[in-house]
């Protein structure tokens, strides 16, 4: 399985602008540049992207694991916050936090608690990222 997008840009470091499309047209031509990354200029950014990518992924992950522990899960509400720094000559991902709230009647913490270690651990963009990965996780049932 592949998925694609495509990013143009033109211009300079500060000057330039860009747009990213991806295969599904969700995203079509959607802005980005400098102010859209290192600023709070409209449009998007990589790195929202990558928290929106894991997000994602650890919700689908965990989903997986409550199910292996018999547990489905009501609702599973995930904000992944990537840290870009700047490292060196450059800029870096140093870290990842996920903040997790899901909602599951009757569950035990213990089982909760194994199953989003595990997906945090195992779902493929956090196999991905060279970064510190951390997880805060809260259960209402």
């Amino acid at each position: 399985m592949k998925r694609t997008a495509t990013a143009v840009w033109s211009g300079g470091l500060k000057d330039g602008k860009g747009h990213i499309s991806t295969q599904s047209g969700l995203l079509e031509r959607a802005q980005y540049g400098f102010g859209t990354r290192f600023e709070d200029g409209p449009g998007t950014n990589p790195e929202e992207l990558i928290a929106a990518a894991h997000a994602g992924c650890f919700s689908m992950a965990l989903s997986a694991q409550l199910g292996n522990a018999g547990m489905t899960a009501q609702s599973i509400e995930t904000k992944a916050a990537v840290t870009l720094e700047k490292v060196g000559d450059g800029f870096a991902v140093t870290a990842v936090h996920l903040d997790l709230l899901a909602r599951i009647t009757g569950a035990d913490r213990t089982a909760f608690e194994e199953a989003a270690q595990r997906a945090k651990e195992g779902c493929p963009i956090s196999k991905l990222l060279n970064a510190k990965i951390t997880l805060e996780s809260r259960l209402e049932s």
